[in-house]
């Protein structure tokens, strides 16, 4: 067992016993100071309590505990062996079955014909990591009721629970159809910039430190972070798009067709308007294995329109070929265009 497992490990006997404990009728109130001080050591701590509670009340095993309890003396030194065993079993299947993972990097395969029968894994308290691979996209309920899609290549970490709803975006890019809470916000947290929002659709994309906000539908405030403290906010609504990297931010107002162009990935395709070639060799280098390589700057430069499906990178070659006559090699590491 690695050293990161055995702390994992360690850290979900300590929660099931907390929760053991606090089920007994001994429990005062210094007890529970002393599990909030456990609490709050670390995230980690009170994802794995909060998991175990959750989960161990959607089973019902608490009743089944008290019953037990029930034929057994409190000041009984073996009482901790007696319960110990079941409860570490309902732990053990609890992570088995899914209910979240505070250390588990979850990969979401599939592309969109999937995305009818297979949902994925509904997330659960504490914190989650997920992740696409190149060309995958998912769609990902949440607990609270909202919804997320992953597109190609997309790493995120989530912590949703009745008292915060907040995703990190590490790289990537996510579309959220949030339900709106008026106690609750919604908050995702992408580079330096933090998007709140109480409910609607929209989507962020993290390329480095360039983010991408797209508003399909609702109202959002994106928050420029410097030291811990909010420096600028913009509020974007229907058919906004912002552009934020580093301390600047540019608001396109009232461009819906934009916006559907943008999230077009949904669908699985790409559409370009008057893009350069090399802009959309690095859009369909996202979605594919096979890289495309653009051989010399007037190729780079060719101004390009049109629908095409993101994973078809061959059929986008053909049509290049075709419209413009281009130089078409096959390379070990892609496909090079040049005239």
């Amino acid at each position: 067992m690695s050293q990161e497992n055995g702390k994992a490990r360690e850290t979900e006997e300590s929660a099931a016993s907390w929760l053991l404990r606090r089920e007994e009728p001994e429990w005062t109130e210094q007890d529970q100071d002393e599990l909030d001080q456990w609490l709050n050591q670390s995230m980690a701590h009170k994802a794995a309590f909060w998991r175990l509670e959750h989960g161990w009340g959607l089973a019902d095993r608490l009743a089944a505990l008290a019953t037990l309890k029930q034929d057994a003396q409190p000041q009984d030194p073996r009482l901790w062996q007696r319960y110990w065993k079941p409860l570490s079993l309902a732990a053990s299947v609890l992570i088995m079955i899914g209910i979240a993972g505070i250390l588990q990097t979850v990969s979401v395969p599939g592309g969109k014909q999937n995305i009818a029968q297979q949902d994925g894994p509904v997330l659960q308290a504490g914190q989650v990591r997920l992740a696409t691979a190149i060309g995958d996209h998912q769609v990902v309920p949440l607990a609270d009721g909202s919804k997320m899609e992953l597109n190609t290549a997309t790493k995120i970490r989530t912590a949703v629970t009745e008292a915060s709803r907040e995703i990190w975006i590490d790289e990537g890019e996510v579309f959220f159809e949030v339900k709106r809470s008026d106690k609750v916000p919604f908050l995702v947290y992408a580079s330096n910039r933090v998007i709140t929002v109480l409910g609607t659709k929209f989507s962020v994309r993290k390329d480095g430190e360039k983010i991408t906000v797209a508003v399909l539908k609702g109202r959002v405030r994106v928050d420029e972070m410097a030291n811990g403290r909010v420096s600028r906010s913009s509020i974007i609504t229907n058919g906004d798009i912002a552009f934020a990297n580093e301390a600047s931010t540019l608001v396109a107002i009232k461009s819906p067709e934009r916006v559907a162009n943008k999230l077009s990935w949904r669908d699985g395709m790409l559409v370009f308007d008057q893009s350069t070639l090399i802009e959309a060799a690095s859009e369909f280098n996202r979605y594919n294995k096979t890289q495309l390589i653009i051989g010399d700057v007037e190729t780079a430069n060719i101004r390009i329109g049109g629908t095409f499906q993101a994973s078809n990178v061959t059929a986008f070659v053909r049509l290049l070929d075709d419209a413009y006559g281009l130089r078409i090699e096959q390379m070990e590491d892609g496909v090079k265009i040049s005239q």
